[in-house]
C-alpha cells in the first residue's frame, strides 16, 4: 500500500477546468450543508485546496487561512505542499479542517483521519466530502487514484472511529442523481471484463463531455439540492458531506 496519496500524472482535471459545471455546482452545495458549521475560526486548514473552486465560500471566514495540497499547481501563493497522511502542521493547530473529495485518494484512510484529527483543537471542526457508492466505481475512479467510495453509514464510521461527533452527514447531488447513476451504469457495462487502460504518461483524466443544453439541466437541478440542503438532508447522491467536531 502506498504512504501517500497518489495524484494523476497529469493533476487534478480541475486544475484545467475549474469552471466545469459540477465543481461551481458542488461549491454551492457545500456551502448549502455547511456553511452554519464554520462559525468564525481563529485557523482554517484547507485540504486538497488544487481541486476545484470547492472553498471559494470559505474565504475570508477565519483569521488565517492555511491551503495544503500534493500538487503546487494548484496552490495560491503562501499554499503549503504537502500530504494528507502527513500533515506539516502542530497538534491542535486549526479550529476548522476542510477536506472535499480527498480522503477517498488517501489509503490508509485511517491514516489521513488520524492526522486532521491531530491537527485540530478540541471541539474543532472537520468539513468533509466524499464520492458515494461502491457500486459506481468505474475507469474514472481509476485514473483519478480513488481508493474507495463511500455510503454515510461507511463515512460516518470512519470519522468517529478517528474520534469525531457527527453533527451533520447528508448525501448531496441528488437532482442529478438519475443521470449520474445511468452513466455509472452503462459504463459499468462497456468496462466489465476488461482492463481498463491506463492513461498516457502525463495526461489529465477526462471529464464527462457535456452539451450546453444538459449543463443547464445538470446546474438547475444541483440548485434543488442547494435550496434543499438549506433546510434538510437528502437520502441519496452521488457525494456524501459530513460535519464533525472533534470529541
Amino acid at each position: 500500500m502506498s504512504a501517500t496519496p497518489r495524484v494523476a500524472e497529469g493533476g487534478s482535471p480541475s486544475i484545467e477546468q475549474s469552471g466545469y459545471w459540477w465543481y461551481r455546482a458542488r461549491s454551492e452545495l457545500l456551502r448549502a450543508a455547511l456553511e452554519r458549521y464554520v462559525g468564525s475560526p481563529r485557523r482554517l486548514l484547507d485540504v486538497g485546496s488544487a481541486d476545484g473552486p470547492s472553498v471559494g465560500w470559505l474565504r475570508g471566514r477565519a483569521g488565517h487561512h492555511v491551503s495544503l495540497d500534493l500538487d503546487p499547481r494548484g496552490l495560491a501563493p503562501g499554499g503549503v505542499c504537502g500530504s494528507a497522511l502527513q500533515l506539516p502542521f502542530a497538534d491542535r493547530a486549526f479550529d476548522l479542517v476542510a477536506a472535499f473529495d480527498v480522503i477517498e485518494h488517501c489509503e490508509p484512510e485511517a491514516t489521513a483521519l488520524a492526522e486532521i484529527e491531530r491537527v485540530l483543537t478540541v471541539g474543532g471542526r472537520f468539513l468533509m466530502s466524499v464520492p458515494a457508492y461502491q457500486w459506481a466505481w468505474t475507469s474514472h475512479d481509476v485514473w483519478n487514484h480513488h481508493h474507495r467510495r463511500y455510503t454515510r453509514k461507511r463515512a460516518t464510521a470512519a470519522l468517529e472511529a478517528a474520534g469525531f461527533a457527527i453533527e451533520r452527514a447528508t448525501y448531496a447531488f441528488t437532482g442529478t442523481f438519475p443521470m449520474f447513476a445511468a452513466s455509472r451504469v452503462v459504463q459499468r457495462l462497456k468496462e466489465r471484463g476488461r482492463p481498463i487502460e491506463p492513461l498516457e504518461e502525463g495526461a489529465v483524466p477526462p471529464l464527462p463531455e457535456v452539451s450546453p443544453g444538459i449543463e443547464k439541466v445538470l446546474m438547475k437541478a444541483s440548485a434543488w439540492d442547494e435550496r434543499t440542503l438549506g433546510r434538510r438532508d437528502l437520502p441519496f447522491g452521488s457525494s456524501v458531506v459530513v460535519a464533525a467536531v472533534k470529541r
